[in-house]
C-alpha cells in the first residue's frame, strides 16, 4: 500500500511517499481503508521534533515512530475476532494517534465512532484531534457554563474554528480574535463579536471575559490576567515558541495560585470513546460544521505541511487518500 513516512526530523522534504505491506489487524484492532485524513500542528512538531523536549516522547535523536496522521475517517474493511462494535463496511472516523498518511490503517476499536450518515469523509477527518483539544479545554479545563462571556484567541484555526462554535452550543457569548481576511469566516461561524489583531488589542480594550480560549499562545500570562474577569480563567491550548511555553506552563500556574484569575495550559488532550462520541453528535446535528481551506491528494502531503506551518490555514488542512473523499 502506499503511505508517507518521515526516516528522520525535518522540513517536510524529508518526508517519503512509499509503498510498504498492507496492515493486518489484530484480535483487537479494525482495518481502515482510508478515505480522508487530515493535518494538524502536531504532524510537522513531530517530523521536526520541535520543541526539542518533544523528544523525550518521540525518540532523542530519529523518532521511534515514523508514521504522520492521527486524524482518520474511511470504511473497515477487515476486524480481529474480539471486535464487537464493527464490521465491514462501517463508515468511521476517529484519532489514531499516528498512521493515516497512508491508503490503510489499524487501530483499535475504542479510537473510532461511526460516520454520521449526513456528513463527509473529509468534514469527518477534520474533526477528532481539533475537536477533542477545544472540548477537553472548554468543558473540562475551563469548566465552560451558558451565559459567560468567552474570547477565542485564533478563531481561524482549526482549533479556533472548533472552539467557537463548541462555545456557541454552550449558550455563550463568544468574541473571535483572528487577523482582518477572516472576520467574515469567523462570524459565519457564530462568533458574535470579532476582534482584528492587526488593528486592536483584546488585552487592552477594556473587555474582559469569564473564559478565556487560547489556540495559539502568544500572549504573556500578565496580558490573559488583564483580559479576564474576576474568578475568570485563561485555557492555553497552542504555543508559538519555546520561551512562551515555559511561561505559561511555569508562570501561569504560580501567579494564578491563591487569586480569582486562572491562566494556564490543558493538558495533551486524551482521544476517548466518549468524546469522540459527542464530536459525532456535534457533527450530525450540525452545532459544528467544519471549516476546511484546502484540500491536497496523499502524493502532495508534503506541500500540504508547508501550507499549515505558514500559520495561515483557515480552518482545516485535508489529504484525500481515496477517490471519494466527499462522498
Amino acid at each position: 500500500m502506499k503511505a508517507i513516512l518521515f526516516p528522520r526530523y525535518g522540513s517536510p522534504d524529508v518526508l517519503q511517499f512509499t509503498e510498504v505491506e498492507k496492515p493486518v489487524p489484530n484480535e483487537n484492532q479494525v482495518l481502515i481503508k482510508i478515505v480522508a485524513a487530515s493535518a494538524n500542528p502536531l504532524d510537522w512538531h513531530r517530523m521536526r521534533g520541535e520543541p526539542f523536549i518533544a523528544r523525550m516522547g518521540e525518540g532523542l535523536r530519529k523518532p521511534t515512530d515514523t508514521r504522520l496522521g492521527a486524524d482518520v475517517a474511511g470504511r473497515v474493511e477487515a476486524v480481529g475476532k474480539n471486535v464487537t462494535e464493527f464490521k465491514p463496511g462501517d463508515e468511521v472516523f476517529g484519532a489514531i494517534g499516528a498512521g493515516s498518511f497512508a491508503e490503510y490503517a489499524c487501530t483499535r476499536e475504542k479510537n473510532l465512532v461511526l460516520k454520521p450518515a449526513n456528513i463527509s469523509f473529509e468534514a469527518a477527518a477534520a474533526a477528532p484531534v481539533v475537536g477533542l483539544t477545544a472540548l477537553q479545554g472548554l468543558r473540562d479545563t475551563g469548566q465552560i457554563r451558558a451565559g459567560q462571556k468567552v474570547l477565542v484567541n485564533g478563531a481561524s484555526s482549526g482549533v479556533g474554528n472548533f472552539a467557537v462554535q463548541l462555545a456557541k452550543s454552550y449558550g455563550t457569548e463568544v468574541t473571535g480574535v483572528c487577523s482582518t481576511g477572516n472576520l467574515e469566516m469567523v462570524r459565519s461561524t457564530g462568533a458574535d463579536h470579532v476582534v482584528d489583531y492587526t488593528r486592536a488589542d483584546f488585552t487592552r480594550n477594556g473587555q474582559q471575559y469569564d473564559l478565556i480560549y487560547d489556540a495559539i499562545g502568544n500572549r504573556s500570562v500578565s496580558d490573559y490576567r488583564r483580559a479576564l474577569k474576576p474568578g475568570g480563567k485563561c485555557v492555553i491550548a497552542g504555543f508559538t515558541s519555546l520561551p512562551r511555553l515555559f511561561e505559561h506552563m511555569i508562570l501561569g500556574p504560580l501567579m494564578s495560585r491563591g487569586r480569582d484569575k486562572k491562566v494556564g495550559m490543558m493538558g495533551v488532550s486524551n482521544a476517548n470513546k466518549a468524546d469522540l462520541l459527542v464530536i459525532r453528535d456535534l457533527l450530525e446535528t450540525c452545532k459544528v460544521i467544519p471549516v476546511i481551506d484546502r484540500r491536497y491528494p496523499l502524493g502532495e502531503t508534503a506541500e500540504a505541511i508547508r501550507y499549515l506551518e505558514t500559520m495561515h490555514a483557515r480552518g482545516k488542512v485535508i489529504i484525500l487518500v481515496g477517490q471519494d473523499g466527499q462522498s
